[in-house]
């Protein structure tokens, strides 16, 4: 089955499409060397300490603090969780 062509598309469909073809900026030098998902991993002197909350994880509590890097923007998580060793660093957005 055909779409007609005299049928404007989905809203929602175009604002997808849109944003899976937009492009996601780069990581600057420091954010790339940053080993995700793995615990005790360094970050770089350019992050930005901003707040933290605790959350339950089942074997007790873990620390999750946000970090915002100065030199590219992009937003981050770090997770401090004694009991996963594969907590630590994940991006949150760019």
């Amino acid at each position: 089955m055909t779409q007609d062509p005299h049928t404007a598309p989905d809203v929602a469909t175009v604002t997808t499409a849109a944003k899976a073809a937009k492009p996601q900026p780069e990581l600057c030098e420091p954010c790339s060397g940053i080993q995700q998902n793995w615990r005790r991993a360094p970050g770089h002197a350019e992050l930005v300490q901003g707040t933290n909350r605790k959350v339950d994880r089942g074997q007790g509590q873990a620390t999750i603090t946000q970090y915002r890097c100065d030199r590219c923007g992009t937003a981050w998580e770090y997770e401090n969780n004694k009991a996963n060793l594969h907590a630590g660093w994940s991006v949150v957005s760019r």
